[in-house]
Formats: structure tokens, sequence, C-alpha cells
């Protein structure tokens, strides 16, 4: 599913190079639940940036799900991104104006899914989340963790080959953080491939995949067969 071969990525700042990703290699398969922890700094963003097909790396190759991105353009990104990972932000990212059911539902409205169709579909995410008793509140209506659970139902709503979760509970308090983690593990016992980028180590908890990383290198990966 995801397969990385001696990733580096250099950003350069004036007259100053920094390498924030330093020869990573990472094999990720189908229906795996990594997660992936480091401190602030360590390169985890970038990882998380090129994984989910925001950047490019600047040397070594990238292969989702068969395709080598660095052979595409910006739009052939976009369509792959769109096409193979639903995203899960610390920060939720969800419309302010909009309700539960209206968040959810554009992705599919952008893919120029049918009406019935979305509705069923919408509906069925949001139960499966448990907030069908919330499909038309707004963000400002729903606490934490309703919020990251509207996040979490719009990355599902469009059958993604890849959930990619960065820092998922940063935002959250420890109970709301518990349930969202139990949904995570919920989603993958029934078949989905879960990235999670974190800073909290509690996170290994939940999984037996983790992979450390650290300077733009990583230390230890411990990915059961």
């Amino acid at each position: 599913m995801i397969r990385m071969e001696k990733i580096r990525k250099i950003y350069s700042t004036g007259k100053v190079d920094v390498e924030a990703l330093r020869g990573v290699n990472l094999h990720i398969k189908k229906g795996d639940f990594v997660t992936v922890i480091g401190p602030s700094g360590s390169g985890k963003s970038t990882l998380m940036n090129i994984m989910g097909c925001l950047d490019k790396p600047t040397t070594g190759d990238y292969i989702l799900n068969g395709t080598n991105i660095k052979n595409l353009n910006d739009n052939q990104l976009s369509e792959l991104r769109n096409h193979e990972i639903g995203f899960v932000f610390q920060n939720f990212n969800l419309l302010p104006y909009a309700s539960a059911y209206e968040n959810v539902e554009m992705p599919l409205l952008f893919a120029g899914v049918g009406g019935k169709k979305r509705k069923q579909k919408v509906e069925a995410i949001l139960n499966k989340v448990g907030l069908s008793d919330r499909m038309d509140h707004r963000p400002n209506e729903l606490s934490g963790g309703q919020k990251q659970r509207v996040a979490i139902a719009r990355a599902l709503v469009n059958d993604p080959n890849i959930i990619l979760a960065d820092e998922p509970t940063g935002n959250l308090d420890s109970h709301s953080g518990r349930e969202i983690m139990e949904l995570f593990v919920n989603l993958w016992q029934e078949g989905h491939t879960i990235v999670m980028i974190t800073h909290d180590p509690r996170a290994k908890e939940y999984t037996d995949n983790f992979v450390n990383i650290t300077d733009g290198k990583i230390l230890r990966e411990e990915l059961v067969a």
C-alpha cells in the first residue's frame, strides 16, 4: 500500500539547507494500523505531507498503491490524494457555518455523487461514528470529541484506501481522546488501513505497529508481519 525508499526532504531557506527527512525507508501493508511517534521537529509533519501527497520528496521514491508520486503533476497528485487518502487533522478543519451532515457531504459533492446516494452514505457514516442524532448541529454546537468524529466521518465517506490522521487527539481531553482512539481501532478491525502521526507515546497502547522518528530518521520500526 505504502512504500518509501530512501526518502530525503531538503528545504532551502536562503543560504541554509534544512534536511527534514534523512533517508527514510518505510513499508506499510493494506490493513495495517501504524503509529508514527516522535517529538516536535522530528520530521513527522514532513513525513505526513509526503505520505498524503501534499508534497514530494527531494530524492527517493514514494510509491502509493502502485503509483510513484514523483512522476505526477499537481493535478494528478490532487486526484490521487482525493481517491486514495482520507485526512483527519488535529484542528478538525470543519466548515464552521455548515452542519455535521454538510461537512461530511462536501467530499461527495466534489466527487459528483448523486443526491440520493450522498444522503445514504452521509447518514450511514455519521451513524457509524455515533452521531446520527447530531447531523444538523454546527461545529460550535459540538464537543471536541464530536467534532473529531465528524472529521473522521468526512475522511471515510469517499471510501479511501488509507486514513491518515495527524495528531487526532491533540486537542481533546483524555476521555474524548480514548474514545477517538477506540474508534480508530474499530475502523482498523473492520479492515481500514490507518497511519497516525502523533507525539503522544500512549498511542502505542492501541496498536503493535509503530515507527519512531527522530531528527528525520526512523530509529525504530516494529511492524508486525
